[in-house]
């Protein structure tokens, strides 16, 4: 069986998938195409089922639940960090400012949303974002992927870590990213095909200097191998091999939150139990 699994060209998402691509192991007879696409673009495909499994944002879940299992492996969970928002020069909060987004379905914008309502949002491309606050084009950004650790070096000044604040709000971890797969796959391939995953990411955890290596390739503004390993470790750790309790309460507590904010609009708020493989 074929299956297109798009993911982001990230350093982190290239070290996960370093031994599928490589083919270091075995995939029980899978063909796995890696397809790759920066994160707002595969939540608009995983809203027409286009592949048979993606990485997506957790804010989109709710609106592709009927049609994608959640996989517990391959998540991006920030423990006490996350989405940044940077200025130019030291603003007091962003209430009423010019905020660039990456994107109306990431879960940096949801997050964003639950922090504070009253904002003007600019969606832009993520790797648009620096520049702009560079430029004085907008108040303010919020920033994901390697440009919350390569900010600074730009000069400019963090106003909120949002993975932060959540942590204070719930002692719970922020889950930014997720794994999916269509359920017109069948539950126990989808099964195996998490399973395939989570051998893949434990292989580059084993041998982590080449698929560090390997993921330098796809480090945006980042050469230096330290600062590479440092991003990937920011998103690639236990909670990627596999979801834990904590994340999965925490997954349901920001779902709802969105709900109550609004900021998730035309389904019913997401309670009940996720259908994870």
């Amino acid at each position: 069986m074929k299956i297109n699994f798009a993911h982001s060209p990230d350093a982190d998402d290239a070290f996960m998938f370093y031994a599928i691509e490589e083919r270091k192991i075995d995939t029980g007879g899978f063909e796995i195409k890696g397809i790759l696409s920066d994160i707002e673009t595969l939540n608009n495909k995983a809203l027409n089922s286009v592949y048979e499994a993606t990485a997506i944002s957790f804010h989109l879940y709710p609106y592709i639940a009927k049609n994608y299992y959640l996989m517990k492996t391959g998540g991006s969970i920030g423990y006490n960090y996350g989405p940044i928002v940077i200025s130019k020069s030291k603003i007091d909060g962003i209430k009423g400012k010019v905020i660039g987004i990456p994107g109306k379905w990431t879960t940096a914008y949801l997050l964003l949303k639950i922090f504070e309502e009253n904002f003007t949002p600019v969606f832009m491309p993520f790797d648009k974002i620096i520049d702009a606050v560079e430029a004085g084009k907008i108040d303010a950004g919020l920033i994901i992927h390697e440009g919350q650790i390569t900010y600074a070096e730009r000069n400019l000044f963090k106003i909120i870590d949002l993975g932060e604040w959540w942590f204070e709000s719930h002692k719970l971890p922020v889950p930014l990213g997720c794994n999916v797969i269509r359920k017109d796959i069948g539950i126990e391939n989808a099964k195996k095909i998490s399973e395939i995953l989570k051998k893949s990411i434990l292989y580059s955890i084993e041998h982590k200097k080449e698929a560090i290596n390997y993921a330098s390739k796809f480090a945006r503004n980042l050469s230096d191998l330290n600062k590479i390993e440092k991003f990937v470790d920011m998103y690639v750790n236990e909670r990627t091999i596999e979801l834990g309790d904590d994340d999965i309460a925490a997954i349901k507590i920001l779902l709802n939150e969105g709900h109550k904010k609004g900021v998730i609009q035309g389904i019913t708020p997401f309670k009940t139990e996720l259908e994870i493989v």
